[in-house]
């Protein structure tokens, strides 16, 4: 009987690791897609957004 306790225990301990190991990797998936996100929005408005505080500092 105490082995089949052992068991389980041993069981339910490498599933609970395993769990924490694959949400670690989903936020880390998570915070790289919005990583890539801004830099696609910077890249693509940059200019836009330097041209617009060039005309307001010329404005000042």
């Amino acid at each position: 009987m105490a082995a089949l306790a052992y068991f389980v225990t041993t069981l339910r301990a490498k599933f609970e690791d395993s769990e924490k190991g694959a949400t670690a990797v989903e936020y880390g998936l998570m915070v790289a897609l919005i990583a890539v996100a801004i830099i696609g929005t910077v890249t693509a408005l940059g200019g836009q957004l330097n041209a617009l505080f060039t005309e307001i500092t010329a404005a000042l």
